[in-house]
């Protein structure tokens, strides 16, 4: 039988069935919110545009949606171009370490381990 809905199927779990995944990706998402509001406070338009579709996809994106949104928002702070030459350390380093935990949880899930 046809599918009726114009949504598309989803790649994998759903991610209230990952509640470790999940809670990793909601604390990202909000501290992204906190960087974002920061960005745009202090007029920092280039992270701020880099910033804005993160803390959307952290929150509502699929599971198969995280990995590739984490490695984007790790690499804000690339050794010679990071954002942590634009932004005060009390916005990025709580960032930081949410999205590293949640490329941990991720990496955990790859590996077999509970997610």
């Amino acid at each position: 039988m046809p599918r009726l809905s114009s949504r598309p199927t989803p790649r994998g779990p759903a991610r209230h069935e990952l509640p470790a995944l999940d809670d990793a990706a909601l604390a990202a998402a909000r501290a992204a919110d906190r960087l974002l509001a920061e960005a745009r406070e202090r007029g920092v338009q280039r992270w701020a545009r880099f910033l804005e579709p993160i803390p959307g996809l952290l929150r509502d994106g699929e599971v198969a949606d995280l990995a590739p949104t984490a490695r984007r928002a790790r690499a804000a702070f690339g050794p010679r171009d990071s954002i942590r030459d634009a932004l005060p350390a009390e916005a990025t380093e709580p960032f930081l370490e949410s999205i590293d935990r949640l490329l941990k949880e991720l990496a955990r899930r790859s590996t077999g381990g509970e997610g």
